[in-house]
């Protein structure tokens, strides 16, 4: 059974807001905003809306100026939107359709018109959810994949160039994993590659912090809003956390347990920037953690951690 959505209902009239939440009360969780800068802080809140219904002539900032924001913000441009408005001309729905809504309602509504659309459209809304999970998602680890991570990426750094935050990155690589495999066989290979992955997974706890199987026995993090002294501490609790997994590792000459070679960076973006610079930092990094010795975190100055 499908989670319970949440629709956002948007309008300054109170009467309106009542007439809707009690159309939609019954089947869906509803929350009302009675401004457009309220209802962008509630759809880039922490939980966000399923669907938003969206009244286009309001005081201060109009319908369209909302959905134009919410196209523009990549936190919630994938949010469904649908204008309830009294305006029934074709260029007033030419113009709603052209800021990124999906349908249009007239007033006043027909509860029955409002109940099928909206059910309609949060089930586009889950099977392109689902859809968005399968192809961003490594099949064998559960985590994030590689086309999930240069997404996240670049959405943060840019978001970070606005913000004048720093973004850190760790770049991750399963210690002598060939001979692992060559060892163990593929089966136990997998087993062990599904052990980091869920450790990494659960040492990187923030919420926008994303983890993610980059090939192979190749992994990565991404996280937003931290520093370098900030990145190699978690880097540290998830060299620790891999080591206290004691699997065996009975071809590698690190102890004789699976390990990890880490290499750490970080940045503030400038604008218009690219994130590949912090990617090479961060490979650099890595490369010189296995260079001296694997099973070690090394931060992007060099230094040894």
């Amino acid at each position: 059974m499908h989670p319970q959505a949440t629709i956002l209902v948007v309008d300054d009239a109170p009467e309106n807001l009542r007439v809707m939440t009690s159309v939609l009360k019954d089947h869906y969780k509803v929350k009302v905003a009675t401004s457009g800068e309220r209802a962008l802080a509630v759809a880039g809140g922490a939980e966000r809306p399923d669907l938003i219904l969206l009244d286009v002539v309001m005081p201060g900032m109009d319908g369209y100026e909302v959905c134009e924001r919410l196209k523009a913000d990549p936190d919630t441009a994938e949010i469904p939107v649908i204008f309830v408005t009294s305006r029934d001309d074709e260029e007033d729905e030419e113009h709603g359709l052209a800021a990124g809504a999906i349908d249009y309602i007239v007033k006043p509504i027909r509860p029955s018109i409002v109940q099928a659309r909206v059910r309609n459209h949060i089930e586009l809304k889950r099977s392109r959810d689902l859809l968005q999970r399968l192809t961003t998602v490594d099949h064998l680890t559960g985590i994030h994949n590689r086309r999930r991570f240069d997404e996240y990426l670049d959405i943060e750094w840019r978001r970070a160039a606005r913000d004048r935050d720093p973004v850190a990155l760790i770049a991750i690589d399963i210690d002598h994993f060939k001979a692992y495999n060559d060892h163990y066989g593929h089966p136990r290979g997998d087993e062990c590659l599904v052990a980091v992955a869920r450790t990494l997974f659960d040492v990187a706890a923030r919420p926008t912090d994303l983890v993610a199987r980059c090939g192979g026995e190749e992994f990565a993090c991404v996280l937003p809003a931290t520093d370098i002294e900030s990145a190699l501490e978690l880097a540290e609790r998830m060299l620790a956390r891999v080591r206290a997994l004691d699997l065996p590792h009975a071809a590698s000459p690190l102890q004789g347990r699976v390990s990890v070679s880490m290499g750490v960076a970080a940045a503030v973006p400038q604008a218009g920037s690219s994130p590949e610079g912090l990617i090479e930092l961060a490979d650099k990094a890595l490369y010189e953690a296995k260079a001296s010795g694997r099973n070690r975190v090394i931060g992007w100055r060099g230094d040894a951690r």
